[in-house]
Parts: structure tokens; C-alpha cells; sequence
């Protein structure tokens, strides 16, 4: 709120000193708010009333303006990252992260261990159906993960890892549980966007990135008091891990974090959760 109140502050103070740069002094003396002041006074009131007046429309000027935007920039040394309201398998002229569990399963019902129709992944496969998943794993010379998952002991690939599928980056993502549910913690994410920033690095291709809220949607993403990350708190983590890592996405080309709007959620809190 004090950001607010200092930024709407600020425009007021930039416009008001236009107006008395530019305005003559007689328009104001034309004005008579106290017919028994003499002229000095009368002008000190017009421009103190001025001064209110262009505050207050400042200030619903940059309340609309927060209210309706849809976008945020965030510019740094050498890297550059747009925060967005959007559809993210609607975007164009870049590259896709569509992040599935971490043995790339591609069935989509809803049963615990199958991709749900709902989420991005099972959206993706709904229009891209992939016959032959072992073929792209195969074709990124993409190896297994050391350890196999816990879900009927199948083979596991590193959270964070990619497979390109044409304008698409297939990640592996969630870890799976005995029941097949996906789930990671703090700490496991934070594993995860370190590599998933080294994979881009390779693949992007001069293009943008489009990459999801990770851990928004179904895949449990437990904090250090055990309980479930919000989405504000994920694009905090996602923002902070790519500002540090030695990874980036040249310009002109940018990392894209798409968002879906929900009453918890703002572009305008980013930066507030850590």
C-alpha cells in the first residue's frame, strides 16, 4: 500500500509541476474561492486544490491500472522475465514446458497414477497424443535416474530433465508416491528449477519460454511446515531461482511464467512472500 500511495504521490507531484512550469499565474488570479482574501491567498488554495485534485486521479488512474493489468516485467542483468495471465498451450512463437510426473506417463484418466484431464499435461496429450514416448526419451539420450520410482518400482528421469517434442519441452516433474500421486518438497523443487534452467539453456532455441506456475496444480509441493505452497509463494520460488542461476535466456528472447487468475492471486503481490 505504501508503494501504491508513493508511486500515485510521485505522478502528481510530476504533473502538478508541468502545470505551474507551463500555466500563467493569471489564470489562477481569474479564480476567487474567498472573495475577502486578497490575490495571494486565493492563488495558494487554487493550487493546493490543483495539487488534491490531480493526486486523487492519479491515484484511481494507477488502481485501474493495477486492477486491469495483465503483465509484469521483470528486468535484470542480462535476462529478462514476463509474468502473464494466459492460456500457456495458447501461446505462440516460443518454446512450451509441459511438465509431466517423473516417469512420463501419458495415460490421462482419472485414476491416482494417471494424468488428469483438467491439468496442463493432459490437456497437451489430449490434443498431442504421443504414441511412443520412449522414442523421444531415447532420442534426447535422455538417462534414467540412478534410483527407480516409488511407484511400482518403475524407471524414474530426474526432476527438471527435458525432451523436446518439437516447439514443446516435456519435463519431468513430479515425484510419484506408492499410491502414484505426485508430490515435492521445498527443497526437491528448488532441485528441480536449478536443472530445469541448465535444460533450457539447451534447448530454447532463440525462442521464449513459456513455462507454467510448477506445482500450482495437482502435484502436492509441501513448504518447510508441511504445508502446501500457494501460487504466489511457487512464482516467488520460480523467480528467485532463475534470477540466481548461472542459466539464462538471452535477450532478446525471455523466460515467459504464465498464470492462471484465482482470488489468492495477484501479479501486483509478486516479490511479497519471501
Amino acid at each position: 500500500m505504501s508503494n501504491f500511495l508513493k508511486k500515485s504521490t510521485t505522478w502528481a507531484f510530476s504533473i502538478i509541476t508541468v502545470v505551474f512550469t507551463f500555466v500563467p499565474e493569471m489564470i489562477f488570479q481569474k479564480y476567487k474561492l474567498l472573495s475577502n482574501a486578497n490575490d495571494g491567498t486565493n492563488i495558494v488554495l487554487i493550487r493546493i486544490l490543483a495539487f488534491i485534485g490531480i493526486l486523487i486521479l492519479s491515484i484511481i488512474i494507477n488502481a485501474l491500472y493495477l486492477l486491469l493489468r495483465r503483465k509484469v516485467q521483470i528486468k535484470g542483468h542480462n535476462y529478462s522475465i514476463q509474468v502473464e495471465y494466459g492460456d500457456l498451450l495458447e501461446m505462440n512463437s516460443c518454446k512450451k514446458v509441459i511438465h509431466f510426473d517423473e516417469c512420463f506417463t501419458t495415460s490421462v484418466g482419472d485414476a491416482p497414477s494417471e494424468v488428469k484431464p483438467s491439468s496442463i499435461c493432459g490437456q497437451y496429450l489430449s490434443n498431442n497424443p504421443i504414441q511412443d514416448m520412449e522414442s523421444l526419451i531415447n532420442n534426447a539420450h535422455l538417462k534414467p535416474a540412478k534410483s527407480k520410482s516409488k511407484y511400482q518400482n518403475k524407471v524414474r528421469y530426474d526432476s527438471g530433465k527435458l525432451v523436446p517434442n518439437g516447439d514443446y519441452l516435456l519435463m519431468a516433474f513430479a515425484k510419484l508416491n506408492e499410491e502414484g500421486l505426485g508430490r515435492l518438497s521445498r527443497d526437491e523443487l528448488l532441485d528441480c528449477l536449478s536443472m530445469l534452467w541448465k535444460e533450457i539453456d539447451k534447448y530454447y532455441a532463440q525462442k521464449d519460454v513459456c513455462i507454467p506456475i510448477l506445482g500450482s496444480g495437482l502435484t502436492r509441493i509441501d513448504s518447510e511446515t508441511n504445508a502446501s505452497l500457494t501460487q504466489q509463494e511457487l512464482l516467488d520460488i520460480i523467480i528467485y531461482s532463475y534470477k540466481l542461476s548461472r542459466y539464462k535466456i538471452k535477450p532478446p528472447c525471455q523466460l515467459r511464467i504464465i498464470c492462471k487468475k484465482n482470488a489468492n492471486f495477484s501479479l501486483n503481490k509478486i516479490g511479497t512472500t519471501l
